[in-house]
């Protein structure tokens, strides 16, 4: 439960940095202050905050507290884990998804390899567009491996996945190893894309571990070229 009251409060102030209930420039209130709000130790509030730092809302300074950034509105961080659900409140867009296949496999020997799982491990797959304004603009084609992850509807697909990994099944999702390539289109982003004369798509190839390591996910994103710009939040690491 401790993990899901890190991640609940993260949520919780991103949401409100988002909505501009704390302005750009304004600091939080104090962790001491946070943690009686929230009726968790200071501990719990630092790793939410350590966490609003390492995907861009705050900058921790000394002396006056953690001061919110202006974190963009439309823009997929490149080592953030962020959820599309969460880009597109963001973005201020009407969004939506369209779930097309929820099955569960055996898997491939590629995407055996890409999971490091073995022949006796099921997989589901999951293939899902993104709309944001009434075109569709990516195309997600996730694996999951059924040993960590046993139960998956069509409702959490559509909602968020990465929500109820955390939220319902208590897991906390830590890291990812991101490849990223610029490829031609496919008969399936054809089918299920809003292409008009592209001929490539930004293609964004992911291994996402939990906080014990386990692999437990592998996704490939399609993107369109002109409808996202990918981010890093940099920061540099001092001794």
């Amino acid at each position: 439960m401790a993990s899901n009251k890190f991640m609940m409060i993260y949520n919780d102030l991103s949401k409100k940095i988002q909505h501009n209930k704390y302005q750009i420039g304004s600091c939080l209130p104090s962790e001491n202050d946070l943690a009686i709000n929230y009726g968790v130790s200071r501990e719990t509030i630092r790793k939410a905050l350590n966490y609003l730092s390492q995907n861009g809302y705050i900058q921790k300074i000394r002396g006056k507290g953690s001061v919110v950034l202006d974190a963009g509105r439309y823009d997929f961080p490149v080592s953030g884990l962020v959820s599309f659900k969460e880009v597109a409140k963001r973005s201020g867009k009407t969004w939506s998804t369209c779930v097309h296949e929820l099955t569960l496999i055996q898997p491939s020997d590629e995407i055996k390899d890409k999971l490091r799982i073995t022949d006796k491990t099921y997989v589901w797959k999951i293939v899902r567009s993104r709309i944001v304004d009434g075109e569709t603009i990516i195309l997600d084609k996730d694996y999951i491996n059924q040993d960590i992850i046993p139960t998956l509807t069509k409702e959490t697909c559509e909602d968020s996945l990465y929500q109820f990994i955390e939220e319902d099944c208590d897991l906390m999702i830590s890291f990812a190893r991101k490849e990223f390539s610029v490829d031609p289109i496919t008969n399936e982003d054809k089918i299920y894309m809003t292409l008009k004369n592209d001929q490539q798509v930004v293609v964004v190839k992911s291994q996402v571990f939990l906080d014990d390591a386990r692999l437990f996910q592998y996704t490939e994103s399609r993107h369109r070229l002109d409808k996202f710009r990918f981010i890093d939040f940099a920061r540099r690491e001092h001794q």
